[in-house]
């Protein structure tokens, strides 16, 4: 991956890498030293203002309750549940009487430094738990069996799987998937218990596709579905024969996306093939590639799925850049119709409203998550035929915090095509719009993921200290429809960069801040979107993050061996075989573009186990900075010794390694 003049890595043995990165830190833990201090504060202010022994909500499964818990001084959850008794969850004020722990993390992790579970699936009958474990970071798991009744792991144990698994009707065989070289999960496997040799049930060969598994919710079927950035295709096994052949519901049609939803008679596909932002339709078992328009695609509303249940359907939507619930009563006329959609309201200008955990197929009560940038994360259960609304908890806030002190904005941006880009923000109260309030930006913008408004408690240490935190939902994510997304991608990616620029300029001409008062924050493909706006627009920011950056694209994409490359081609384009594609992507691949001229600080940070964004990007692209920039740019590179994608596994590491940023980006913009 290491080209021109930084080729000299590629050739250095494990050990000298290592060296190398350990040097590294060394160096950004020496020109980070005066900020020892305060990192331990915000340590603390996170510790303090976060219940520690905590639980979730119990779902209910069958008859038990589900749920996951925390104790203080430990850094991962165990996975509990208690006998069903009553119709309403369990209490979360307090300890629940007739606890079964099915797994403790702190245990299985042990001494390891890192530790991530791919699963965690009870078996219908509620006697088996399979579980699969990453004690490196590298996202590659293996999966084990617990006996429920006895506390005992059956001797099955299946190395190098990928996350998800699916279990048959009768509990005696699971369905997992294994990657290949280039980490695309792309065969499923089915292993009888007891049993060493295991059956491969499906393999793909085209190389944009990925395989993934699960049980519907009704447990009737095994699901595979099976895709690709822009296409997709489901196939159904009954999960009372295991070993039977898989139906296809409809052959893949290149660029055709579909969901499937088994909804006991009949199955509802979410799907575009006659409408950009996805229509909902019907097939009958018998014939699942008839698909009949239940609600036809528009507009202004993006269909995001479908969650069906025995008298129900739950729609999510995206409308107006914020989310949304709808509630699809079936008819009580002995047809297999549904009525119209009511959707479920809310009080606030800015929030998200997502599906929570509903694994109950004849449930009369939905489990939806609510929060805000000013609201912490809620959970509640609507009454389908009511419509009434329970909270049945909301996430806790420690320390004496005031959530009344804090205010949220949405304004837009206006970028360079006169598109409108909106922007959320969150402030305390007393912040004026005077100019000179610090802020950070941040931003993500590809893949169709929408960075929506969501509450965190690390964030209130920048808000006490008077930073306004503002998300730029820019081109390429998913926040105004499809449209958003495909004019932020392939030979239209520039957008997401401009858009971004633009929202911190609009920052700027409306009274909030200066452009040294800016931190831009970004990750993985938002890193991509750092480096490139430190190319573009240096003088917009005083300072920019860039975690687990994707900053050299053009090399990775131009190599199909490594992991994730060719799937990625119908995101970025496929530069070996299109010059346009080629050029395009060279004149904003951050590494590529990376010029004599003076930049903002810049902190980036890397993991050593990451297979998505493998560090030798962000080393690199540091590297070249340092060698090209002008005047005295402050760049620092930070790695993650024991840690993946998504950094530091255990809740007390990843608080340090989030002080740390806000540490850096408070003693950026001047507060420190």
């Amino acid at each position: 991956m290491f080209v021109d003049e930084y080729e000299w890595l590629r050739d250095k043995s494990d050990d000298e890498v290592l060296g190398y990165l350990r040097a590294e830190n060394a160096y950004t833990e020496a020109r980070t030293a005066h900020l020892e201090s305060l990192r331990e504060a915000i340590f603390k202010e996170i510790s303090d203002r976060t219940l520690q022994t905590d639980l979730s909500v119990p779902a209910r499964r069958g008859g038990y309750w589900y749920y996951s818990r925390t104790i203080e001084g430990r850094q991962y959850s165990l996975h509990c549940r208690v006998k069903v008794d009553g119709d309403q969850p369990p209490a979360t004020d307090g300890e629940i009487a007739g606890e079964e722990v099915m797994l403790d993390g702190n245990e299985v992790a042990g001494d390891s430094e890192f530790f991530s579970l791919g699963t965690v699936d009870v078996s219908p009958d509620g006697r088996l738990l399979a579980y699969s474990v990453d004690l490196k970071g590298d996202e590659r798991f293996t999966l084990r069996i617990k006996d429920l009744d006895t506390g005992e792991l059956l001797p099955d144990e299946l190395p190098e799987v990928h996350y998800g698994s699916a279990w048959s009707a009768d509990g005696s065989t699971i369905f997992y998937t294994k990657v290949d070289d280039a980490w695309r999960p792309y065969q499923v496997w089915r292993h009888t218990l007891g049993e060493t040799d295991d059956v491969l049930v499906m393999e793909e060969p085209d190389e944009r596709f990925w395989v993934g598994v699960d049980l519907t919710r009704n447990e009737q079927a095994i699901m595979i579905a099976l895709g690709s950035k822009l296409t997709s295709e489901v196939w159904l096994l009954d999960a009372q024969n295991p070993t039977g052949d898989p139906v296809v519901v409809a052959a893949r049609r290149e660029g055709v996306e579909y969901d499937v939803e088994h909804a006991g008679d009949q199955l509802l596909i979410t799907h575009n093939a006659d409408a950009a932002n996805f229509s909902l339709a019907s097939a009958p078992l018998d014939s699942p590639g008839d698909w009949t328009t239940l609600i036809e695609g528009d507009e202004t509303s993006r269909l995001l799925g479908a969650d069906a249940f025995a008298d129900h359907v739950i729609l999510y939507r995206r409308r107006n850049a914020l989310t949304e619930l709808a509630i699809m009563r079936r008819s009580q006329d002995g047809t297999d119709g549904f009525g119209d959609p009511e959707v479920l309201e809310f009080d606030e200008p800015i929030y998200t409203v997502s599906p929570g955990r509903n694994d109950e197929w004849h449930d009369t009560r939905y489990r939806f998550g609510y929060t805000s940038l000013v609201t912490p994360g809620s959970t509640y259960d609507v009454d389908v035929a009511t419509g009434e609304r329970r909270l049945l908890k909301q996430q806790p806030v420690l320390g004496g915090v005031d959530l009344s002190d804090y205010t949220q904005y949405r304004e837009w941006a206006t970028a360079p095509d006169g598109t409108k880009v909106p922007i959320s923000m969150v402030a305390r109260k007393d912040v004026a719009q005077d100019g000179n309030a610090p802020v950070v930006l941040y931003g993500y913008g590809s893949y169709e993921s929408s960075m929506d408004p969501w509450f965190s408690i690390p964030r209130l240490s920048l808000l006490d200290r008077g930073v306004v935190f503002a998300i730029a939902h820019v081109r390429g994510g998913g926040e105004l429809g499809r449209h958003w997304y495909d004019d932020g991608k392939m030979l239209t990616k520039r957008n997401t960069f401009t858009d971004f620029i633009a929202a911190a300029e609009h920052l700027v001409q409306a009274g909030w801040t200066r452009p040294e008062r800016i931190v831009a924050q970004g990750g993985s493909a938002g890193g991509l979107l750092m480096g490139a706006v430190a190319n573009l627009a240096p003088q917009a920011f005083g300072g920019i993050v860039a975690e687990v950056p994707f900053v050299d694209a053009l090399t990775t994409i131009l190599d199909p061996s490594l992991p994730l490359t060719v799937i990625e081609w119908e995101e970025w384009g496929n530069p070996l075989e299109d010059a346009e594609v080629y050029e395009y992507m060279k004149s904003y691949s951050p590494y590529e573009n990376v010029t004599a001229q003076h930049y903002p600080r810049i902190l980036a940070i890397t993991s050593l186990n990451d297979t998505r964004v493998f560090f030798v990007e962000p080393a690199k692209w540091v590297a070249k900075l340092r060698a090209t920039a002008t005047g005295d740019t402050d760049v620092l590179l930070k790695t993650e010794m024991e840690a993946g994608h998504g950094g530091r596994s255990g809740r007390y590491d990843a608080w340090r390694e989030v002080a740390f940023s806000l540490a850096w980006e408070l003693d950026t913009l001047g507060l420190s």
